[in-house]
C-alpha cells in the first residue's frame, strides 16, 4: 500500500508511541501510557506496526517474548496480541503482511507462536497456519459451612500507594505447578494491575497473598492469586466467599483442589490458536488470563 511505512521497536518515540496508544485506545479502550511511564514497558513487548506520511500509527501487531513451560519442559514461544487497524484502513491486508513479517522475522528464534482471538476474527488466523484449541473452564462449586467459616479478612490494594507491594509480588512470585507455567512475566502482570484490574486487587495479610478477583451475583471470579510461597486454594478462599458466593471461577489452573470441576470450553470471546510444526497442547490446560498480551 502507498504512502505506508513499515516501523517497529519505537517505545522510546513519543510520539509514535503516543499515537499507537491513541489507536488501542480507540480500538480497545486501553491506556498503555502508565504502564510506560512507570517502566515496565521493555524489549519483551514489541509492536509491529505501519504509520501514515502524518506519522500516525494506523495498524499494529505486537509480539511479546514468553517463557513457558508445558508438562515440565521449557518454550521460548512468541504471543501475538493488540491487533488492530484504524477504521479508515481496514480491508485493504495491513494486518495479513503485518503478521505474514512477524512470522517470517522470528519463527527462527521462538518454539512456537499464540495468540487469543475474538469472534470477529476467528476465521483470520488460520490463514497463516494457525490452529486452534480450547482451554479448559476450572470451577469450583462452595458449600454453607465453607461460607460461613469466611474471614473476610482482606485489604484492597492501590496500585499507587501500593505498588511497591505489587512489584515485589509479581518479580518474586512462587509457581504453582500446574500444566502451564509463564515464567518472568512481572512486566506483563504489572500491567495487568495498573491497567486491567486496578480495582480488583486484594491483600491478604496472615497469608501474604494478593488476589485479583471480582464477585457477580452469585459467582466470585478469580483472576489470579499471588503470592511469594505455595497457598492453599481452600485457605485463600476462606478469606474472600461471600455469604452469596456458590460458584468459584478460576482464570487460570489453581492445580489439584479437592472438588475442582474441569471441563473443556470453547470461547468464542478469547480463543486460543497456536502455530507450530508440533502438538504442543493436550488435555485439560488454561493459560493465566493475566498472561495474555
Amino acid at each position: 500500500m502507498k504512502n505506508v511505512n513499515f516501523i517497529t521497536d519505537y517505545r522510546e518515540d513519543e510520539k509514535r508511541r503516543n499515537s499507537f496508544n491513541q489507536l488501542a485506545q480507540t480500538t480497545f479502550q486501553i491506556d498503555f501510557s502508565k504502564w510506560f511511564n512507570k517502566g515496565y514497558w521493555n524489549d519483551k513487548y514489541v509492536p509491529y506496526s505501519f504509520m501514515n506520511n502524518n506519522g500516525e500509527i494506523i495498524a499494529n501487531a505486537s509480539i511479546y517474548k514468553m517463557n513457558i513451560v508445558i508438562d515440565n519442559r521449557s518454550y521460548n514461544a512468541i504471543q501475538i496480541g493488540t491487533v488492530m487497524t484504524a477504521n479508515r484502513y481496514r480491508q485493504k491486508g495491513l494486518s495479513k503482511v503485518l503478521m505474514n513479517k512477524i512470522i517470517d522475522t522470528l519463527k527462527d528464534e521462538c518454539d512456537f507462536f499464540y495468540l487469543f482471538a475474538n469472534e470477529s476474527v476467528l476465521d483470520f488466523y488460520p490463514k497463516f497456519g494457525f490452529s486452534r484449541v480450547d482451554e479448559s473452564e476450572y470451577r469450583l462449586t462452595t458449600n454453607r459451612s465453607l461460607r460461613e467459616r469466611t474471614k473476610n479478612n482482606v485489604r484492597k490494594l492501590s496500585v499507587d500507594s501500593d505498588i511497591q507491594l505489587l512489584e515485589a509480588m509479581a518479580k518474586n512470585r512462587y509457581q504453582n505447578k500446574s500444566k502451564i507455567s509463564v515464567l518472568h512475566n512481572d512486566e506483563l502482570l504489572m500491567f495487568y494491575f495498573l491497567v486491567v484490574f486496578p480495582e480488583s486487587i486484594y491483600y491478604i495479610a496472615e497469608l501474604e497473598a494478593v488476589v485479583i478477583m471480582e464477585h457477580e451475583e452469585d459467582t466470585l471470579h478469580i483472576f489470579d492469586i499471588i503470592s511469594c510461597k505455595a497457598q492453599d486454594i481452600y485457605t485463600v478462599l476462606g478469606n474472600v466467599l461471600k455469604e452469596e458466593t456458590e460458584q468459584v471461577v478460576f482464570h487460570f489452573d489453581p492445580g489439584n483442589v479437592e472438588g475442582l470441576q474441569v471441563k473443556k470450553i470453547p470461547s468464542d470471546d478469547d480463543a486460543l490458536f497456536y502455530l507450530s510444526n508440533a502438538t504442543i497442547f493436550d488435555g485439560h490446560f488454561k493459560f493465566p488470563l493475566t498472561s495474555h498480551c
